[in-house]
């Protein structure tokens, strides 16, 4: 079990080097100029930081879609993760274990620019075999 923790370690670091490598190529493949973007990821419920949330970053072209290319970010103990974007539109999506997948695209027009993403917890499922009609007794 051990082993098992630690080769899962060593894949969640190297996803993220090469994550961040893969960044920095995608910034500075593009001449233009590039905006100091910083990501605060909370839970909805209680503005509290959601830590080592999955940050996804595609450029989006002028036809209104997104690139394959882009770059992964990981969110901080304090539910931050900062990257240098290039300017245009971008698409954004988050991931967290425990909380529903937020997505958005937005334009990065700015030298510096604050995304705060509210993440909010999985909503129930409806079932066809439990009682929904309350005026009837369990």
């Amino acid at each position: 079990m051990k082993l098992l923790i630690r080769i899962r370690t060593v894949v969640i670091v190297v996803a993220v080097l090469v994550a961040g490598f893969a960044g920095a190529a995608w910034a500075q493949d593009d001449e233009g100029p590039t905006s100091s973007v910083r990501f605060v990821v909370v839970r909805d419920s209680d503005g509290k930081p959601v830590k080592y949330a999955q940050v996804v970053l595609h450029p989006v072209n002028r036809k209104g879609k997104a690139s394959k290319e882009g770059m992964e970010l990981k969110t901080d103990a304090d539910g931050h993760a900062n990257a240098a974007v290039p300017y245009g539109s971008v698409e954004v999506q988050v991931l967290a274990k425990g909380f529903q997948t937020f997505g958005e695209d937005y334009e990065v027009n700015k030298a510096e620019l604050e995304i705060t993403v509210k993440l909010k917890r999985p909503a129930g499922q409806y079932s066809t075999y439990e009682n929904h009609d309350e005026k009837k007794p369990q």
